[in-house]
């Protein structure tokens, strides 16, 4: 038996069930309510635990509002069991640019984030999220994805707010403690995320060499979630084919220029009972990482992402999140597919 730290999921969706297209998107905000996603969520809180998944950062509830506060509460009181949980409650976005956007005016359909619009109205969005639980602010940086006319070959994006709202959102979370995260796929939303002073790009895409080298220099993570890439390239079309090819020869760069890459998967986006979410270990290993590195960015350097010395470790005084492996990961990374037993806190949770 290898014995490791827990592994940290870096982007998760407890709340969410799975959304390759907007129809099933739409399906679950509109037809299901709060309280049965959150008991969904109870249940996949469950899940990445007994995978492995000792602590996840949970980014955002997708209409749900605050229950991933809630599920947070319930594991942290022995009421189920589940990962350390680091909510982002509502993330937020500018009115009209996250679904449910409809053509028919005279309904108002469910929001996916807090629709957040001005200066003022930025800092107190942040304001509430953090009053309500929040331990990360998360905003969306950009929407709408496509590649540039030859010779162009970068993914460029829509960018969602302006630089002074951008900004003042993430100032404020800074001045209440919270860090950030940003939904930025394409490389303008990316570059506009970086000017506001993120702590973490999610996604990434389309990284370039220029914007590795910003977030070498400023030392910001990326959070690559290459496993929800691949599930959804298939049913969206268009750029989402093409996207996966770019994340992979950007991901690569990044290693070599040694960007802190940290293990992501965007479970949710992908159904929770379908992918075990250590699969991204796979992925790093065949886009250039050795598995240690892999093995380090889903513990320890995601705990230093989360500000959290005490996790993603096997040390005295650190907390007793263990995981086990039957093999050695050193030489087959798929290992961290097959854990064998799980404690977390010091109390078991799966063993052989």
């Amino acid at each position: 038996m290898t014995v490791l730290p827990g592994f940290i999921d870096a982007h998760t969706h407890l709340l969410l069930q799975g959304d390759p297209t907007a129809e099933s998107y739409n399906e679950q905000l509109l037809y299901e309510s709060t309280p049965y996603r959150a008991i969904l969520a109870a249940r996949n809180a469950r899940i990445a635990l007994e995978h492995g998944f000792t602590a996840i950062r949970d980014l955002e509830t997708e209409g749900a509002m605050y229950a991933d506060v809630d599920v947070r509460r319930a594991v942290d009181r022995g009421e189920i069991p589940g990962p350390r949980i680091f909510a982002a409650t509502r993330a937020m976005a500018p009115t009209g640019m996250y679904p449910i956007v409809s053509d028919n005016w005279e309904l108002e359909l469910p929001h996916g984030v807090q629709p957040v619009d001005g200066v003022e109205g930025a800092r107190l969005a942040v304001r509430q999220q953090v009053a309500h639980g929040a331990d990360w602010i998360k905003y969306y940086s950009d929407r709408r994805y496509y590649f540039g006319p030859a010779p162009d070959s970068v993914l460029h994006s829509w960018v969602n707010f302006t630089d002074d709202e951008a900004r003042a959102l993430v100032d404020e979370a800074h001045r209440l403690g919270r860090k950030v995260a940003a939904h930025a796929i394409g490389s303008d939303g990316i570059a506009a995320a970086l000017r506001a002073g993120v702590n973490t790009i999610e996604h990434g895409d389309g990284m370039t060499d220029s914007l590795l080298e910003v977030l070498v220099a400023k030392g910001v993570y990326w959070v690559p979630t290459v496993t929800v890439a691949y599930y959804v390239a298939g049913p969206r079309g268009g750029p989402w084919g093409p996207m996966v090819e770019h994340q992979r020869r950007a991901f690569t760069r990044g290693v070599k220029k040694g960007v802190r890459i940290v293990l992501g998967t965007d479970v949710g986006g992908f159904p929770w009972t379908e992918l075990n979410q250590a699969k991204e270990f796979e992925y790093y290993v065949q886009y250039g990482m050795t598995p240690m590195q892999a093995i380090k960015s889903g513990t320890s350097l995601a705990a230093e992402l989360l500000g959290q010395r005490d996790l993603g470790v096997v040390a005295a005084g650190a907390y007793a999140d263990l995981v086990a492996v039957a093999g050695d990961p050193l030489k087959d990374v798929a290992e961290l597919s097959r854990v064998r037993f799980v404690m977390k806190g010091g109390v078991t949770y799966l063993s052989p």
